[in-house]
C-alpha cells in the first residue's frame, strides 16, 4: 500500500513514504509518526534529525569483531574485564544486544555480518569467516560459541564453522535448542537466550 495521498503537502507525504521503509512500519504506522512529529517542539525534532545523522557520519565497524563502534575498537573489545579466552559468534550486531542484555556471556564476540545462504547467492566469501579464523591462529581462544540464528541459514553457518574450527584444536560449543526453529536471537526473551547460553553443547 503506497503512502500518499493528493490532500496532504509533499512534505507530509514525502516523510510517511520515507517511514514507510522502516522494518515494521506499515502505512499507518508512518501516517501516525508523521503528524506525531508534527505536533513534537521543533527542538526535540532536530534532535531527531541529528542523531539520524550521526548513526550514518559517526559510526563504523569494529577494527576486531566488527560490531559496531564509534573508534577503531568497540566498547566490548575495549573493555578490560571482558574474558578474553571465548568469542561468540553472531550474525548481526543487533545480536550482541540481545545476549549482553540477558547477562550471562562475559566473553568477546565476532560479528559475522550474514549467514551463508546459496539460495540468496550469500557465500562463505562473503561474511566475516576469515577474519574470525585469524582471530582464532592467534592461540588465545579456548571456545567458540556459535549463536548463529536457529534457522536453516544459520544452521549451515554453524555446521561450517563447526568444521573449520574443530582442526584448530579449539573447542565449538552451540547454543541449547531451546530456541525455536526459525526464531532470530534478536527477537528472543532474556530467560530462553540465558539457558541457551547456560546449556550449550560441545559439538564435535
Amino acid at each position: 500500500m503506497e503512502v500518499n495521498s493528493s490532500n496532504t503537502s509533499d512534505s507530509v507525504n514525502r516523510l510517511m513514504q520515507e517511514l514507510a521503509k522502516l522494518p515494521g512500519i506499515g502505512p499507518k504506522s508512518a501516517q501516525r509518526l508523521t503528524y506525531h512529529l508534527l505536533r513534537t517542539q521543533k527542538e526535540q525534532v532536530i534532535s531527531l534529525a541529528e542523531a539520524i545523522m550521526s548513526l550514518k557520519n559517526s559510526t563504523r565497524l569494529c577494527s576486531v569483531c566488527f560490531n559496531i563502534a564509534d573508534s577503531e575498537f568497540c566498547p566490548i573489545c575495549r573493555n578490560e574485564k571482558r574474558d578474553k579466552s571465548s568469542i561468540c559468534v553472531v550474525e548481526q550486531p543487533q545480536d550482541i544486544l540481545a545476549l549482553e542484555h540477558s547477562g550471562i556471556y562475559k566473553g568477546l564476540y565476532h560479528v559475522l555480518h550474514g549467514a551463508i545462504s546459496p539460495t540468496d547467492g550469500i557465500g562463505i566469501s562473503d561474511i566475516r569467516i576469515e577474519e574470525l579464523m585469524v582471530r582464532l591462529k592467534d592461540g588465545d581462544i579456548s571456545e567458540v560459541i556459535l549463536a548463529t540464528n536457529p534457522t536453516l541459514e544459520g544452521e549451515q553457518t554453524a555446521m561450517y564453522l563447526n568444521k573449520v574450527i574443530i582442526p584448530l584444536g579449539v573447542k565449538v560449543t552451540r547454543l541449547a535448542r531451546g530456541l525455536p526453529f526459525g526464531t532470530e536471537l534478536e527477537y528472543a526473551d532474556d530467560v530462553t537466550l540465558s539457558r541457551a547460553l547456560e546449556g550449550r553443547q560441545e559439538l564435535k
